[in-house]
């Protein structure tokens, strides 16, 4: 990629005589080399996952710091997205995606339907595609929520292009991650069984980069959280994990 980026990757703004833009792809990889972040759309509502890597053991858990750290962020009561790749394009976007929010409600006075609220993003990510002076987003964005038709799940990807999905991975662990939800039946899954799942996905891809720590991180929207967007009960979490944990060993034994 090197050899043929070369003098047509230095703008977003530039195609490659091939129709490519180099810095999108670039932006992928960035994408590709973050710890997995997975979401579901369940019969009762949304749960989003993440595989958040630790890179020193002084990192402040997230159990223990609150809201420090953490790679799911709420949007409104009824929405939540998370994010894989660089953090700190991450945090960006879940500001806009609140500013956003709170722009329709009070325009409307009303929640902002998911879709909407993802076909906005979209359009904010890839404005970031078109100028020679910015650079495209480093990150997947995995945005669900609950509104008037029921549970909604839309991944946006670097290039500013969204799609719907039952269920969606992102992040190094993304292929295997993939098959696995392909497994389940979205129809009949309800979110109490899909944070057992969601361990179970996020610690066997985990598995292939045993080389550093992570954490568990769960939200859902669901009757259990009073159908607002929030963090699974750590004591869930934790339970959740240990079944993972004691299944992978059980299949590695095997």
């Amino acid at each position: 990629m090197a050899s043929q980026g070369t003098g047509y990757d230095l703008s977003a703004s530039t195609y490659s005589p091939d129709g490519r833009i180099f810095q999108i792809e670039y932006a992928a990889k960035a994408v590709d080399g973050a710890g997995t972040a997975l979401g579901m759309r369940c019969t009762d509502g949304i749960l989003l996952a993440v595989e958040k890597l630790v890179p020193t053991k002084l990192l402040v858990p997230s159990a223990k710091g609150a809201s420090l750290n953490r790679r799911i962020a709420a949007v409104d009561r009824h929405v939540g997205l998370t994010t894989a790749g660089l953090t700190a394009d991450g945090k960006h976007l879940a500001n806009r995606a609140r500013d956003e929010a709170l722009n329709f409600r009070d325009t409307f006075r009303m929640p902002t339907p998911v879709p909407a609220l993802a076909e906005r993003l979209s359009l904010y990510i890839q404005a970031y595609t078109l100028y020679s002076s910015v650079r495209p987003f480093g990150i997947s964005t995995i945005l669900g929520g609950v509104d008037a038709d029921g549970p909604q799940l839309f991944l946006i990807e670097p290039s500013g292009a969204h799609f719907g999905y039952r269920a969606c991975a992102v992040g190094k662990g993304r292929a295997l991650a993939k098959t696995e939800l392909e497994k389940l039946d979205y129809a009949a899954l309800t979110t109490s069984e899909a944070v057992q799942k969601a361990a179970d996905i996020i610690y066997k891809v985990h598995a292939e980069n045993k080389d550093k720590d992570f954490e568990l991180e769960l939200s859902w929207l669901c009757p259990q959280s009073k159908m607002l967007f929030a963090p699974v009960p750590p004591a869930l979490v934790a339970e959740a994990a240990q079944k993972a944990k004691d299944a992978l060993d059980e299949e590695m034994e095997d």
